[in-house]
């Protein structure tokens, strides 16, 4: 029987993982065993005795007398199942509540922050009179991105607790700090952020029977006959996909499938955890809903009637970043005619101006969207030069209406909305508004002229930073994700929309490779991860005159690849004694292994 792809493509790292060690596990923020308990006590009100050991797997018991509440800290955002060890109750009619909160601005004894778009959502309540035992919530009650829980009593009963515990059901298929992939550098900060990102696609990775079913939510009702403010119940039991596990858009408000995470979630997933099954089932839930027309869906039900020209595109991002990061032929020609069928659906929207005129208004983050908008044709772009590549894996040519489309895009983008005296691209050509999704797409597809001008774009952007970092003014400068253009440095890549300008895989799953590094101000540099094909890494140290020193990186064996070291002036050396000498910095067809950078003595 043939294993699924999953299976196989997980075990090399989880055997690379079991022998020795996942490296900078400090950083993991995934916790060790699935049986949480809280971190500490936050505050206590009312009469409460021995809170704090609630904060062990054993000991005492912690007595709430009347009316009381405790809030304990888990330290990070977690997601789970809270069960309560009640060893004792003054009264059969007592009852203990539970509230959940991302922040600590949002405590409170009598609601939790809300799944939905707004009010709040009502608390658990355990009708923990009944006699002494454990008492946990039903499956439906999942409670997914909280990191302060309340428990509060609110009759003038005593009850003992013994224990409160949290199941964390969040990546239900994953050994959680087994990770495939590591970074470390210099800047801690950075550090951080990195293994943050790797976390946050955790937590939004669920079981698909755990979906959000608010928007199913018909006549409300309460929970139990206790008064409550004016909240609203909350339900984790909506099937979204098949399969045992699958990437949403968020652990808490938005456990429904997304694509706009396909952009953004895929890649970060592939290069920390490895966990391609959960971005699978995603995917394959907004293929099977698609149109016959070749419609995507705007995100999985219940929203599939709502049209958005963006989220479309990124499913089929979603598609070609699958496929580039996995290696699983088989799975891109099963649904390659629906791709195809996509893609043409986005093409209708070309007018005779050169570029897709887009009238839907379900976009992210942006208000009355149309037109030849920058930011739309900048991804119908890069999904075009991306479907060459998957045209030439699947049939071994390209599509010349593709590639003719593309540099009509191209031009047309750049002689109709691109604004040289701000150095920015504008959101069309009725405004002068200049957005940061649009601008920051453009680099990211290649759709510039030139390294200048993409450097001219990123300086720009990061010029208008501000506090809370770089705002998005089409959506009245709301600060969303930092953008694509952070720490930009153009190379020649800049001119090929096929060759990406890290350490990157060009064909699937790292058969070919380009290694380019970009390390801006970093110091000292640690970095790897796992393909189906093994390991990628590297590692370097960097003087203040930007020099390197202890250059070193791996692929697997059977790859090959491109380097470009940025003029650098020496030569390469593998373990095997193979020395290759740098032209301006540049090497080609390496073959995959262990190689050193030997600097030319001054």
């Amino acid at each position: 029987m043939r294993l699924p792809w999953s299976a196989w493509l997980l075990s090399p790292a989880l055997l690379a993982v079991a022998c020795y060690g996942v490296p900078y596990n400090e950083y993991i923020l995934a916790p060790a065993s699935r049986h949480l308990v809280p971190l500490e006590v936050l505050e206590v009100n009312g009469s409460v005795t021995n809170p704090s050991s609630l904060t062990q797997s054993s000991g005492g018991n912690a007595t709430f007398d009347g009316p009381a509440s405790v809030t304990f800290d888990f330290g990070r955002n977690i997601a789970g199942i809270v069960s309560l060890d009640i060893g004792s109750s003054s009264t059969r009619n007592g009852f203990i509540g539970v509230t959940f909160t991302e922040s600590s601005l949002w405590i409170s004894s009598q609601a939790c922050d809300a799944t939905a778009d707004s009010g709040l959502d009502s608390p658990l309540w355990f009708p923990v009179g009944q006699g002494p035992g454990t008492y946990t919530a039903e499956k439906k009650h999942n409670r997914g991105a909280f990191r302060y829980m309340t428990l509060v009593t609110n009759t003038t009963a005593a009850i003992s607790v013994r224990n409160v515990q949290i199941n964390y059901t969040a990546a239900p298929s994953q050994d959680l700090r087994a990770y495939t992939g590591y970074f470390h550098s210099n800047d801690e900060l950075l550090n951080r952020v990195w293994y943050a990102g790797a976390y946050t696609n955790q937590i939004c990775t669920i079981d698909p029977s755990t979906g959000n079913a608010l928007p199913f939510l018909g006549i409300i009702s309460s929970d139990s006959n206790i008064t409550l403010p004016d909240t609203t119940p909350w339900y984790s039991n909506y099937t979204i996909s098949n399969g045992s596990s699958t990437l949403t858009d968020g652990a808490k408000r938005d456990r429904l499938i997304w694509p706009g995470d396909m952009s953004i979630a895929l890649e970060s997933v592939s290069v920390s955890t490895s966990d391609l099954y959960s971005v699978r089932t995603a995917l394959e839930t907004l293929l099977s809903q698609q149109k016959p027309d070749g419609r995507l869906p705007y995100a999985s039900k219940p929203f599939i009637d709502i049209v958005s020209f963006t989220y479309h595109l990124h499913s089929l991002v979603g598609v070609s970043y699958y496929y580039r990061h996995s290696g699983d032929r088989a799975w891109l020609s099963q649904y390659w005619g629906q791709y195809q069928k996509g893609l043409q659906w986005a093409l209708s929207s070309v007018d005779d101006t050169g570029l897709a005129n887009v009238t839907a208004s379900s976009d992210w983050l942006r208000f009355g969207m149309g037109g030849h908008n920058i930011e739309a044709n900048a991804i119908l772009y890069f999904v075009l030069n991306e479907a060459q590549d998957l045209s030439q894996a699947i049939s071994n040519h390209t599509n010349a209406n593709w590639t003719k489309i593309a540099s009509g895009i191209k031009s047309a983008a750049n002689r109709n909305l691109w604004d040289a005296s701000n150095g920015l691209y504008k959101d069309n050509e009725t405004t002068t508004l200049h957005p940061q999704d649009g601008n920051a797409w453009a680099i990211k597809a290649n759709l510039t002229l030139s390294a200048n001008q993409s450097s001219t774009i990123s300086s720009a952007l990061s010029s208008r930073w501000g506090k809370y970092g770089a705002p998005a003014p089409e959506a009245a400068d709301a600060y969303p994700l930092s953008s694509a253009a952070l720490n930009y440095r153009p190379t020649s890549s800049q001119t090929n929309p096929r060759k990406r300008s890290t350490l990157s895989a060009f064909s699937p799953a790292g058969a070919t490779w380009r290694f380019a590094p970009q390390p801006g101000d970093l110091t000292s540099v640690d970095a790897g991860y796992t393909t189906a094909l093994g390991l990628f890494s590297t590692t370097f140290k960097r003087s203040e005159n930007g020099d390197y020193q202890g250059l070193t990186f791996t692929t697997p064996q059977g790859t090959t690849g491109d380097v470009d070291l940025a003029g650098v002036e020496g030569a390469l050396v593998s373990t095997d004694g193979e020395r290759i000498s740098l032209v301006k910095g540049t090497a080609t067809g390496i073959a995959g292994g262990s190689w050193e950078l030997e600097v030319a003595s001054q």
